[in-house]
């Protein structure tokens, strides 16, 4: 099993900056993406940013220019830096990896989410 732990999440006003990281241990052989989604209240959950090994990076455009992933390779932990934060960047936070355990067995797993409210 491969365990996620996010940490980073709180309240900030409008225009303030949160920096999420999240940890992955357990049956980890490789990880290839890591990746960190969102889901708001009576919306579905959505695609934020995800980076590969090589460190190419994926935005959705709703956060570009304002947030910026990055990742630790070594410690298995993925960071997301969020500048300019607006209202409706208000969810709860979701970790992403997906990779190969020492099994060679595709893992895909997501943490428990860390809540990010932005007020206006």
């Amino acid at each position: 099993q491969v365990q996620l732990v996010e940490s980073g999440g709180g309240l900030v006003q409008a225009g303030g900056s949160l920096r999420l990281s999240c940890a992955a241990s357990g049956n980890i052989f490789k990880i290839n993406s890591m990746g960190w989604y969102r889901q708001a209240p009576g919306k579905q959950r959505e695609l934020v940013a995800t980076i590969t090994s090589g460190r190419d990076s994926n935005y959705a455009d709703s956060v570009k220019g304002r947030f910026t992933i990055s990742r630790d390779n070594a410690k298995h932990t993925v960071y997301l830096q969020m500048n300019s934060l607006k209202p409706e960047d208000t969810a709860v936070y979701y970790c992403n990896a997906e990779g190969l355990s020492r099994e060679l067995e595709v893992f895909d797993s997501f943490g428990q989410g860390t809540q990010v409210s932005v007020s206006s």
